[in-house]
């Protein structure tokens, strides 16, 4: 991702020594090299982890799909989403950083994390443990497809648009820290309901080009779910007395105002690599949601 690129540079840099961070006006061989080494370095070494880490300890299969869509209350497939857009978002700017024409950049950007997303979903698909899915693979595309057409598109207000995502952390963990985490770096990838996704509109993006309008400002819409401790249903649980602590399975719905950090004017390319690189996160912000008991304001939500 754009943010190990700050690898490359062997030592600290002022913001725009040499124009490190800034995108090579032409073709860069040595720029070019770099990124596919990185991506080469990084999926394959992350590739190589998870086959000897993680899918060592189940049995192997022949390969084999398998539904988990009703899984969930499908906020994983919203994760599939937003992980494939930000790897194309990304890919595109680093292969644009090297020197390579925009649609060309794009292309290799997007489908070189499609591709990666792809491998570890086959890799799935010989384990026991889980199978293929192809919702999880569906998600995957489209993402990808999604920043394709993004980047390919003159439509202001759709370029303008992003995938984001916000997490708190819950009181569910504790009753199933093996499958929800058992510290906050765990409980950010695995407790679902501590994680919203988030569709954010620059609206800058629907107003004249004169407009004075803040740039950075945006309106984002977001998706969460609530009171899960099992993929498809949750365990009985009981308290010391023996009585049985029900937890009720919900969606959640959110608007609320963002910040689109890419926006916001710097003539530091280190910066702006900072901004696109963190562009992912929600801003925290006064959140409306509403969910199958009502409205609920939140004076401060992420």
């Amino acid at each position: 991702m754009k943010f190990l690129l700050l690898l490359l540079a062997g030592k600290v840099f002022s913001q725009d020594t040499l124009k490190f961070f800034c995108p090579s006006p032409d073709f860069n061989k040595t720029r070019f090299a770099s990124v596919v080494s990185l991506q080469a370095v990084g999926y394959g070494g992350s590739l190589a982890l998870l086959s000897t880490a993680w899918y060592k300890d189940y049995p192997q299969s022949g390969f084999h799909s398998f539904d988990d869509s009703p899984e969930w209350l499908q906020m994983d497939k919203a994760g599939h989403l937003i992980t494939s857009w930000y790897l194309g978002r990304i890919g595109s700017d680093m292969y644009e950083w090297s020197g390579v024409k925009k649609k060309k950049a794009v292309l290799y950007g997007a489908l070189s994390g499609w591709a990666y997303l792809t491998a570890i979903e086959t890799m799935d698909g010989f384990s026991d443990g889980w199978g293929f899915s192809w919702t999880d693979f569906s998600a995957n595309t489209l993402g990808t497809v999604f920043i394709i057409g993004q980047k390919y598109s003159s439509a202001k207000w759709f370029s303008g648009m992003s995938l984001k995502f916000s997490f708190h952390q819950t009181n569910f963990p504790p009753y199933r820290s093996s499958l929800l985490g058992k510290n906050l770096s765990e409980q950010i990838i695995k407790d679902y309901n501590g994680q919203s996704y988030w569709l954010s509109f620059n609206l800058s993006s629907f107003m004249k080009e004169k407009s004075k309008f803040p740039k950075w400002l945006n309106l984002a819409f977001g998706y969460g779910g609530e009171g899960m401790t099992g993929g498809k249903s949750n365990p009985p649980y009981f308290d010391s007395n023996g009585n049985q602590i029900l937890f009720e399975r919900y969606r959640q719905y959110y608007i609320s105002f963002d910040i689109d950090l890419t926006r916001i004017k710097t003539k530091s390319h280190f910066l702006k690599t900072i901004f696109e690189t963190i562009s992912f996160i929600k801003i925290p912000a006064p959140t409306l949601e509403w969910n199958k008991n009502g409205m609920k304001f939140h004076p401060l939500y992420y």
